[in-house]
């Protein structure tokens, strides 16, 4: 089973967190949350390692929450501590 979190519960960790958003560079470069990085979900499910270190928990986010989901379900079989962002950045757009 994969971890999730809500867009509320995540605004509240308050910790230095990492987030990813796995959308492609032109939605990324239009408009993502604040403090992510972008690898597209193609690249990080290609080669995981050259983005992720096993030891730290990433939330990952798309743009609904969908993808980001699947992605973390692989990932989490790869052995990585992730987290997906429930309801991605559209549920991020109705909270900021």
């Amino acid at each position: 089973m994969i971890s999730s979190i809500s867009i509320s519960d995540l605004l509240n960790i308050g910790d230095p967190i990492h987030i990813i958003d796995i959308r492609s560079v032109q939605s990324y470069n239009n408009n993502h949350m604040e403090g992510a990085i972008n690898v597209p979900y193609e690249k990080l499910i290609a080669k995981p390692g050259q983005y992720l270190n096993p030891n730290i928990r990433y939330y990952i986010y798309c743009q609904k929450g969908l993808t980001s989901n699947k992605v973390c379900q692989i990932l989490t079989r790869m052995g990585y501590k992730v987290t997906n962002i429930i309801g991605g950045y559209e549920e991020w757009i109705l909270h900021s």
